[in-house]
């Protein structure tokens, strides 16, 4: 048989040989097999040998790749290979971090050297020796990177090239001690600062390679103006013209692609630097202008300043640093336009006029224009119209807090104009005569800016604000009569709510939207309710009527008339406004406030009748009675509820106006419970029957206080009634209430203060009554079966009987010699001794029987 036939071929065949033979077979099979393994076996000890001495790497590889064949054939494991030694250790810096420290390092070095002998031991030499010294030093160091770059060592040159770019600032120095002494320093330093940037860039073109003498050159040649108008002894508007030009030199070389990146960064830094510091200067200088010349030099400036921020907003390549240089430039060139208008416009009209050329500015537009230009533009009027909110926000302030300063002068005479009803603690501010102005024409841009989108309910909401601001502010700035303000005023609250009920309607949704599910019972249907894309004006309009209406309220206190009148009318503005069929369902605010308004009118009436307030209280109650009346007619659920709760808000001022007096207080908790128990009557507030009660219960409780009546039983026992009524009705109800929740409350609130009062009684009437009746009660436990009655009454039937005969048992424990109360507790104490014994002895023979049964 040829090797390689299997078991499985030679089933397969059709003539199967015998047993003799297939055993056979089988035994020289398997002896093929053995000596192929071994054959196998040496073959894997020289590969073995081989890679152990090529590495232990390649070894390693093989020992992973060849695991699962070694496990699948049950091979016995490979010896295991020698263990490396330690490798060689990881340095911690790199060979080019190391040459370049070192290079830095030495090239600080030499400078400071250089420093050194320059200031120190410059005197030791003569002329001669002084330029020959420096003049050697300075050509070696310069000329030294000429030779290292041909031998590629650019690192060295680098920094052998800074040493000489060093030099050159100290040869100029030394110049100037020892050749041109009277020479004015400005001036020569400006001078040599541009002969040595002019040098150095020269310098870095000759040797190409060299990264250093650019940036270097870029960083001196910020200095030559600047310190050119300081040695001329020029004004601080040619000082600042001088750093504008170094910054629109420094914002040319950073937007030019032909310049190293490294140049670009410091032309950058130059002139972000330079612009910020020139045009905060010329911002000085515009506000300090006492003329029209001084003031068109500061306007001048600035123009230049927003120039070159647009220009390089034109030019920029990132647009984020773009949208940022033209929204700058936008605002520096409202700045130009306020410093011209300043000294020729009055302070007043100034801010109107900036805010002028800021609407201006986003109508700069064209293709012309780069659209990152044009949101810049736009940006930078919206924080000038910002920034015009934040100066008109202490008139507006004074304009609505202002009238707060009445409540301490309620009724003192009508004030001559608004500003006076406004100013009643402080003074008007000066120079704040356009302010309505500017509030109306942000509330236009706003409207006009925001004409659709997703935005334009905020937009609105915000403009409705800003007009009702300019509605405040507007009669105390032209100083309208007291009487026409209300009147203003009243017509803005109404405005306010007008528009809260007539906000815009939503969008229709597509057609492919489902239809929504009806309204539960008690809501109005969809079309009627607060949505999403009308819920900023609406809130905004009603939150405005409110704080409007407030602001009414408090201007009107200066006059008694002003008082009643504003109160009468906003009751039946809010009234007006809950009851009309409005789109929105808005309804529940104007009811609550048209209720608070009644009740402050109510206030107001009886204090201009001369009415002490627990007088007053009882006109109060008119509120509540009337909310309760109307609740059940209302058929929103909201809205029934915010008149149930103002109602009640109403009845609590009423009662803290009763306080002085019990009997009128008692009157007003009554007259409370009367109102909530004709509430608890609906099917829906049957709850309300506990508060009903409470208060009748109050109401009893002060009115005997106020008759003086210290007994508790006078307390307790209209308590005690209703509570029992009650538990009763409950145990009719559910048969499985317990007694001690349907009667213990009840019977606790009488039997515990009788007790604790009897029991420091010296007379007889209260303990024998309160006897009596804990044994009726323990009687109705024991006839009816109740556990409550049976232990409150019994219990207290036992402690009463134990205080009548307390002065007994005093006397006879007092008769008795002091040995018997040991005995008698010891005699005590063995018969339970005893008894417990018994009772082990019974257990123990009862489980003696029960081990001998089977």
């Amino acid at each position: 048989m040829p090797y390689g036939v299997t078991w499985p071929t030679l089933q397969g065949m059709t003539n199967i040989p015998p047993p003799a033979e297939e055993l056979r077979i089988l035994d020289h099979e398997l002896w093929q097999l053995d000596l192929r393994r071994n054959q196998l076996l040496a073959r894997r000890a020289w590969l073995l040998n081989v890679l152990q001495s090529a590495g232990s790497q390649a070894a390693r590889s093989w020992a992973q790749a060849s695991a699962p064949t070694r496990a699948a054939a049950n091979w016995p494991p490979p010896a295991p290979l020698p263990r490396p030694g330690p490798g060689p250790r990881r340095p911690e810096a790199t060979a080019p971090g190391v040459q370049n420290v070192l290079l830095v390092l030495g090239g600080i070095l030499l400078t400071v050297a250089a420093i050194a002998f320059t200031l120190v031991s410059w005197g030791d030499l003569g002329i001669a020796g002084r330029a020959a010294v420096l003049g050697a030093v300075t050509a070696a160091a310069l000329a030294a990177p000429v030779p290292l770059l041909k031998r590629g060592l650019r690192s060295t040159a680098e920094s052998l090239a800074g040493l000489g770019l060093a030099l050159t600032v100290l040869d100029a120095y030394a110049l100037h001690e020892v050749a041109l002494p009277a020479v004015d320093g400005a001036g020569y330093s400006a001078a040599a600062s541009a002969l040595l940037a002019a040098l150095w860039t020269a310098y870095g073109r000759v040797l190409g390679d060299l990264r250093l003498p650019f940036p270097a050159a870029m960083a001196a040649a910020q200095l030559p103006l600047l310190l050119w108008s300081v040695a001329t002894g020029a004004g601080d508007h040619t000082v600042t013209a001088a750093v504008l030009a170094t910054a629109a030199f420094d914002t040319v070389v950073a937007l030019s692609v032909s310049v190293p990146p490294s140049v670009r960064t410091v032309a950058a830094v130059g002139a972000y630097g330079a612009g910020a510091w020139s045009t905060l200067a010329a911002v000085l200088l515009s506000w300090e202008a006492d003329g029209p010349g001084a003031a068109a030099r500061a306007a001048a400036l600035l123009v230049l300043a927003a120039a070159i921020a647009l220009g390089a907003a034109w030019r920029a390549p990132e647009a984020k640093a773009a949208l940022g240089l033209a929204s700058a430039g936008g605002l520096v060139a409202v700045a130009a336009a306020g410093a011209v208008l300043r000294p020729v416009l009055p302070g007043a009209w100034t801010v109107a006029a900036c805010l002028a050329c800021a609407i201006a500015l986003p109508a700069v537009r064209g293709s012309w224009l780069p659209r990152t230009v044009r949101r810049g533009l736009w940006w930078s009027s919206a924080t000038v119209q910002a920034l015009t909110l934040v100066w008109t926000l202490p008139v507006v302030a004074l304009a609505l807090l202002g009238p707060a300063g009445w409540a301490a002068h309620v009724w003192s005479g009508a004030p001559s104009d608004a500003r006076a009803a406004v100013t009643v603690s402080t003074s008007w501010p000066p120079g704040m005569e356009t302010t309505p102005l500017l509030l109306a024409a942000v509330a236009v841009v706003l409207a006009l800016t925001f004409r659709g989108g997703p935005h334009r309910q905020l937009a609105l909401s915000g403009a409705l604000t800003l007009a009702w601001a300019t509605t405040v502010v507007l009669p105390a700035t032209v100083e309208l009569p007291y009487w026409a303000t209300l009147l203003t005023h009243g017509v803005t609250a109404a405005a306010a709510l007008t528009a809260a009920a007539y906000a815009p309607e939503p969008t229709p949704e597509p057609a492919s939207t489902p239809t929504p599910a009806p309204a539960p019972a008690g809501h109005p249907p969809t079309a009627a309710r607060l949505s999403p894309v009308t819920l900023p004006v609406t809130v905004t309009a009603l939150c405005l009527a409110l704080l409007g209406s407030v602001h009414l309220v408090a201007l009107s206190l200066a006059s008694e008339a002003a008082t009643l009148a504003v109160l009468g009318g906003l009751t039946a503005l809010f009234a007006t406004a809950a009851a009309w069929q409005t789109p929105v369902r808005i309804r529940a605010v104007p009811a609550a406030a048209s209720l608070a308004y009644a009740t402050a009118l109510a206030c107001a009436t009886g204090a201009s009748l001369d009415w002490q307030p627990h007088h007053i209280a009882l006109l109060v109650l008119v509120v509540p009675a009337a909310a309760a009346l109307l609740a059940p007619r209302l058929d929103d659920a909201t809205l029934k509820v915010s008149v149930e709760i103002t109602g009640a808000v109403a009845g609590l001022t009423a009662t803290g106006l009763a306080l002085a007096e019990p009997p009128v207080l008692a009157l007003v908790l009554a007259l409370c419970g009367v109102i909530t128990a004709g509430t608890a009557v609906r099917p829906d507030r049957r709850q309300a029957g506990y508060a009903a009660a409470a208060l009748f219960v109050l109401s009893g409780w002060v009115r005997l206080a106020a008759w003086e009546i210290g007994s508790p039983e006078a307390y307790t026992l209209p308590v005690t009634v209703l509570a029992l009524l009650v538990g009763y009705a409950r145990r009719k109800r559910d048969a499985d209430a317990s007694s001690w929740t349907a009667y213990g409350p009840g019977l606790s609130v009488t039997l515990v203060p009788s007790l604790l009062t009897a029991w420091g009684d010296t007379d007889w009437p209260r303990p024998l009554l309160l006897g009596a009746a804990a044994l009726a009660v323990t009687l109705v436990g024991v006839r009816h079966r109740l556990r409550a009655p049976l232990v409150l009454g019994g219990g207290t039937l036992v402690l009463v009987t134990l205080h009548e005969l307390a002065p007994y048992v005093a006397q006879a424990v007092g008769a008795l010699p002091r040995w018997a109360p040991p005995a008698l507790a010891g005699l005590l104490l063995l018969a339970v001794g005893a008894t417990y014994e018994k009772r082990l002895q019974d257990a123990r023979r009862l489980r003696e029987t029960l081990g001998k049964m089977r």
